[in-house]
């Protein structure tokens, strides 16, 4: 999911990736909104793996920045496409889960 919204087509000229998320902030006022319901999945999915408080919040707050950013005409539309809410959840929700498993691994005795 984070890369269909985020890096599914890459632009070879400017050498960046753009995804669903940044073309549904395209469409005035229900595209950011859409694109911010769809990231909500991925904070579902990191609760259902028993992501903690802290890395849900966090997640959150990427998908409303995100939301605020592209809700602005133009240069929202702009940033949209640079600010990669779901690669970051993404990263977030990897982080937490590798520390899951390191505080639950215990050496054989």
């Amino acid at each position: 999911m984070e890369f269909w919204l985020d890096r599914r087509f890459r632009i070879p000229i400017a050498g960046i990736h753009i995804g669903l998320d940044g073309l549904l902030g395209l469409i005035p006022v229900v595209g950011d909104g859409a694109g911010a319901l769809i990231s909500l999945w991925l904070v579902w999915e990191a609760h259902r793996m028993g992501a903690d408080g802290w890395t849900k919040g966090r997640m959150l707050l990427n998908i409303l920045i995100d939301f605020f950013i592209g809700s602005v005409p133009v240069v929202g539309d702009i940033a949209d496409f640079l600010f990669k809410s779901n690669t970051l959840n993404m990263r977030l929700l990897r982080r937490h889960l590798a520390e899951m498993e390191e505080r639950d691994w215990q050496p054989l005795r």
